[in-house]
């Protein structure tokens, strides 16, 4: 990809723009929704809420602690959808396929999001102190 000024980004610019974004943990909470309200599951629909507020908190314009808090929940519903398993009939239907995008979306906001996090700067943090 090329940016404004004509130079080749790196993977690394690449994926701190995406953890930095608020679109990606909205998509994701919609996959989540549409795949565990019907029948309702308690335990994987507590992970939307809190993916809608970490972009909230972007949108706010507190992007590091967004990505940091996407980043975990990604993490734990990943663990979670990993310990459920599905016969490899079911993996090629359509809640098997939604199924794959949302964990493939989720270990992409787990690395993005975590990269965003670790290099970042807090807000009200000041390296300035010797």
């Amino acid at each position: 990809m090329v940016d404004d000024e004509g130079r080749r980004r790196s993977l690394t610019e690449l994926a701190g723009l995406y953890g930095e974004s608020s679109v990606p943990p909205v998509v994701l909470a919609t996959l989540i929704t549409a795949q565990h309200l019907r029948p309702p599951k308690f335990f994987p629909l507590l992970v939307p809420p809190v993916l809608l507020f970490s972009s909230y908190l972007n949108l706010l314009g507190d992007a590091t602690d967004a990505a940091g808090l996407s980043s975990a929940w990604s993490g734990l519903y990943l663990v979670m959808a990993r310990r459920r398993k599905q016969a490899l009939l079911n993996k090629w239907s359509p809640r098997g396929v939604v199924r794959g995008a949302t964990m493939g979306l989720c270990l992409v906001n787990l690395v993005c999001g975590g990269l965003v996090f670790g290099s970042g700067k807090m807000k009200g943090s000041n390296d300035d102190d010797d």
